[in-house]
């Protein structure tokens, strides 16, 4: 029933940003003359947006309801021998889900910005990026082959680039974007080689061809080793995913880029970017499921990052930060889920995240408007009462990212810690560890920041920083210290996201993970991957699980987490101090994080520079410039200086050398004939 999608609708789906984009970006700037102003950039920007929702929500019921599918080539850009470089989309379940989340809280957030921006220099420019984020992230997710999908993966690590250092003037900024550009970059080298591997050997780029060979590919080894060609494939393609899905050790540059305004962070770490790398792996699911090796590593990089990145949390006071590490660690779930082959509810709990992680961080940038521009939670308390929107959105969204019963991210969660239980991989023993403890520290630092943020005693004037906001570049101030609710175009994307945070895994969960949504896309080899059918066995309806869950361990675990930030923040605020000065050396392990940025700086990047250094005086300098280069012309000075004493002028000379030569080959001849 594909002719119910038509090429020319998907078409206007990334290029409705794409032009508000260029609009906003060249006639809204310095660029092209400033021709529009404000109020028609950000008009031009969220119509685009708006238009691209309104198109995938459509696409998505015909994918759902009508069992619509498409997977043309739009354009064919070259050919090179038999390969072809196209541009294509494929639409089924998986594209037609990502493509609703993306522009919708793309939209929320283009609505949110206009109030959040509202004093900043560069707000048409602002506009400008955004869009153009959310048309590269369609180009990715609609893409029906890996030319595509490249180009989509580079231009969002680009447009975060420009994002992330948007205050140009801040070193700290500049610091951050470079820091996230190069880290990705590491990413994107394995990346683009599992790719070049999968042109070698099927000679295709196109997703449904390279699938077709799967089973060849399966069968062959890696030249010159003993490996298996398609775990190599699927290692380098994960590297690609580490570093955009910011997996350890790729994840350093995620929290540095909080250096960004407040709407980038929920558009880069909510929906978007982040996403790309567990989209990837889901998509690429035909190619993970010949590979347990690749699985099992995909597993336990999951769990530590899930687990260690979760311990970050507890000790961050910026409330940005703590939003920041909560997304490190949902996205180590997210491919603990990929690794024990339930990748539907990896993608499930990716959906489920994006809107109630958006509506965290978008609440996170209404209280630091509230708070005149402050950040850090110490100096907050006791803000409930003055900006109830934000507090009760703020509740809900932190009651689903814990996984209460009833709320969307009980439902994906739940079902991520039961596959982890039902995998026979070597990691999952420890996945399932990393998993259930992460749940008790989620639930613990969600909660630490909403108590210190919402509740308990106002210490608004305690701030030494008062007059020193964080998140600089908007240049004002208030003269008076109580918080206050934000605007409209603040509250209402807000309640906008809260709703889908509430509910929309309830509604959901048995069409994707049980039903027919994803049956082809995701492909699973039930017979040596059983975790699907451990959790089909066991799924009963949405109300009978959230019933069952009130009883499991995970809910304990989150009320366990609830209940200790209470105790420590509320009741005993000198435990945590308490607490820190016992376990010093653990705070300071923490507080430095892991000294990854230490060993990234100082061995890595100064252990490059000393090759760097070696290469250029030992090799350049003194091997090419002084032994080839200069030497070569010194040999041949030397010679022709001891050929041109020999260049007399006389030719007596010359007939001397002339019969000295006869002599010399009548002697060699005569003794040669002897």
């Amino acid at each position: 029933m594909s002719q119910t999608l038509s090429a020319s609708t998907l078409l206007a789906v990334p290029l409705a940003p794409l032009a508000g984009a260029l609009a906003a970006g060249v006639l809204g700037t310095s660029f092209g003359g400033n021709i529009i102003g404000r109020r028609l950039s950000h008009t031009l920007t969220i119509l685009g947006v708006f238009v691209a929702f309104v198109l995938s929500a459509m696409t998505l019921k015909s994918v759902a309801l009508d069992g619509a599918r498409f997977n043309e080539t739009i354009y064919t850009w070259m050919v090179v021998g038999g390969l072809k470089m196209e541009i294509g989309f494929l639409v089924d379940g998986l594209t037609a889900m990502m493509m609703c989340v993306v522009t919708f809280v793309s939209l929320m957030v283009h609505i949110y910005t206009i109030g959040y921006m509202e004093e900043d220099e560069g707000y048409n420019r602002f506009f400008a990026y955004i869009s153009l984020f959310t048309f590269s992230m369609l180009m990715l997710v609609m893409s029906n082959n890996l030319l595509q999908l490249f180009f989509g993966w580079e231009a969002v690590g680009l447009v975060s680039y420009l994002l992330i250092g948007f205050w140009f003037n801040k070193p700290s900024a500049i610091f951050a974007n470079m820091k996230a550009f190069l880290v990705n970059r590491v990413g994107d080298f394995g990346f683009i080689l599992g790719i070049g591997l999968i042109v070698a050997y099927a000679g295709t780029l196109n997703y449904g061809e390279v699938f077709a060979k799967s089973g060849e590919l399966g069968q062959l080894t890696f030249p010159g080793t003993q490996w298996m060609l398609i775990t190599v494939i699927c290692i380098c393609l994960f590297v690609g995913a580490m570093g955009k899905s910011a997996q350890f050790p790729l994840h350093v540059w995620l929290p540095d880029s909080m250096e960004g305004p407040t709407p980038i962070s929920a558009l880069i770490h909510a929906a978007t970017m982040v996403t790309a790398g567990i989209f990837m792996v889901a998509r690429m699911s035909p190619l993970f499921e010949l590979s347990d090796t690749a699985l099992n590593l995909v597993m336990i990089i999951g769990a530590i990052t899930a687990l260690f990145m979760g311990f970050l949390g507890i000790i961050q006071n910026d409330i940005k930060r703590v939003v920041a590490y909560s997304t490190l660690s949902q996205l180590g779930y997210m491919t603990v889920a990929l690794g024990a082959s339930a990748y539907s509810v990896a993608v499930f709990h990716l959906m489920t995240h994006a809107f109630f992680k958006a509506l965290l961080f978008l609440a996170a940038g209404s209280v630091i408007m509230g708070m005149h521009h402050n950040q850090d939670i110490r100096w907050m308390g006791g803000v409930r009462k003055y900006m109830p929107i934000t507090w009760i959105t703020a509740l809900l969204g932190s009651l689903a990212l814990i996984g209460t019963p009833l709320f969307s991210g009980f439902y994906s969660k739940d079902e991520i810690i039961v596959a982890i239980h039902a995998s026979t991989l070597p990691g999952a023993g420890f996945a399932y560890f990393a998993v259930l403890a992460g749940v008790f520290v989620t639930a613990f630092y969600s909660f630490r920041m909403y108590f210190l943020v919402f509740h308990g005693k106002e210490r608004y004037d305690q701030n030494p920083d008062a007059h020193h906001g964080h998140d600089d570049g908007h240049g004002h101030h208030d003269e008076h210290h109580d918080p206050h609710e934000s605007p409209w175009v603040v509250t209402v994307p807000l309640i906008l996201l809260a709703i889908p945070s509430v509910v929309i895994g309830f509604m959901t969960i048995e069409p994707m993970l049980f039903g027919e949504f994803f049956k082809d896309a995701i492909f699973v080899n039930l017979e040596i991957h059983k975790a699907m059918e451990v959790l089909r066995e066991e799924f009963h309806g949405p109300v009978k699980l959230a019933i069952h869950g009130l009883t499991a361990a995970p809910f304990w675990l989150a009320l366990a987490g609830v209940a200790s930030a209470w105790y420590m923040y509320m009741v005993n605020p000198a435990l945590p101090t308490a607490i820190k000065t016992r376990f010093m050396p653990i705070y300071t392990l923490l507080e430095n994080k892991y000294y990854l940025d230490w060993i990234n700086e100082n061995i890595l990047a100064r252990g490059a520079r000393l090759l760097g250094m070696g290469l250029w005086k030992g090799g350049d300098q003194k091997l090419i410039d002084g032994f080839f280069v200069n030497g070569s012309w010194k040999v041949v000075g030397w010679i022709s200086a001891g050929v041109r004493r020999l260049q007399s002028g006389y030719l007596y000379h010359y007939a001397l050398v002339m019969i000295l030569g006869v002599f010399v080959l009548m002697t060699y001849f005569v003794w040669l004939n002897k």
